[in-house]
């Protein structure tokens, strides 16, 4: 994972590196993504959310481009 201040700033790192940009992941959104990923990992009972609640996971914070999509054969470019 790489931080970064601007979308600017990934553009043109990603520039400087021969990369494709991906889509971007806000601090508000990875702090939320992780309270509800992580929220009951010690719980009994515990276990990795199935492809479609990923889906809702990732759409209930905005992520909805197909690259979050965990039944996707490939990453999308």
């Amino acid at each position: 994972m790489l931080l970064f201040r601007s979308e600017e700033s990934v553009d043109g790192w990603c520039a400087a590196n021969g990369l494709a940009r991906r889509p971007l992941v806000t601090l508000p959104q990875l702090w939320q993504l992780a309270v509800i990923w992580y929220g009951n990992r010690l719980t009994p009972g515990d276990r990795r959310p199935a492809a479609d609640e990923m889906v809702s996971i990732f759409g209930s914070l905005g992520l909805t481009d197909p690259f979050w999509d965990p039944k996707a054969d490939q990453w999308q470019t």
